[in-house]
């Protein structure tokens, strides 16, 4: 058996994940995703039209924006408003990917989907919670458009989830949280559909390199978290309100 970890996890065990519904009444969609102590309100806007640069092309388009609330880390972050951190930059963009990729685009016509990140408690995570979080709201808010009449078909392909994994003291572990993340050697985010296909693996060696062996280790936790927290996505849809 696996040594346990701080909160009594195995080294393949998720913290726990529960969505809660529509925090936000005048999203077309909203969730709050809480994988243990990190919670992402997460909420879906319509709209039609596209960009000015995409005008013309029969196509949709969907974008993504994330933030840390002031009081969501132990220090208060101050809100970023004129000039966006780089690393704000390359989470709301890697969101907008990830959820891009799942949808036929030519199917949504030229209207735009927008997608709102705002992270209430951060303790590691918050931009794979984001991702599973967004997907949940987003696949009921195409639902919501279907039932009134706007889409005649879901643009929505496939399913989408994601998850971190690292090495810390030199054990592949599943789901980091901050105590765990702020000391990894390895850090590894994973976007995976539920064909088993990468979106996107985001990683880097915090202190020595890793091994190819190693990365495949991470990636085989990676796909078993994956599975389990697209069971948990499909299961929030089925008790989600119309």
């Amino acid at each position: 058996m696996s040594q346990a970890r701080r909160d009594g996890r195995s080294a393949d065990q998720l913290r726990p994940t529960r969505f809660s519904w529509d925090p936000m009444g005048f999203a077309l969609s909203s969730v709050t995703v809480h994988t243990g102590r990190t919670a992402v309100l997460c909420s879906v806007c319509f709209e039609e039209g596209v960009p000015k640069w995409r005008q013309g092309s029969g196509r949709g388009w969907l974008s993504a924006d994330y933030r840390l609330l002031p009081a969501s880390t132990p220090t208060r972050q101050p809100r970023e408003l004129l000039k966006l951190s780089g690393r704000t930059q390359e989470i709301q963009r890697l969101i907008a990917r990830s959820l891009r990729a799942c949808l036929d685009l030519e199917a949504l016509g030229e209207r735009s989907l927008q997608i709102d990140c705002d992270v209430l408690q951060a303790d590691a995570g918050t931009r794979t919670a984001a991702i599973t979080g967004s997907w949940v709201a987003l696949a009921l808010g195409l639902r919501r458009l279907q039932a009134q009449g706007v889409l005649t078909c879901s643009p929505l392909r496939q399913q989408v989830a994601a998850v971190s994994v690292g090495l810390v003291e030199g054990r592949a572990l599943l789901d980091l949280d901050y105590s765990e993340d702020s000391r990894a050697e390895v850090d590894l985010n994973v976007v995976m559909d539920d064909n088993g296909q990468l979106l996107e693996i985001q990683g880097t060696a915090e202190g020595a390199p890793f091994s190819r062996a190693q990365l495949g280790e991470l990636l085989d936790r990676a796909e078993l978290g994956l599975e389990q927290l697209r069971r948990s996505q499909r299961q929030a849809l089925e008790e989600a309100p119309n």
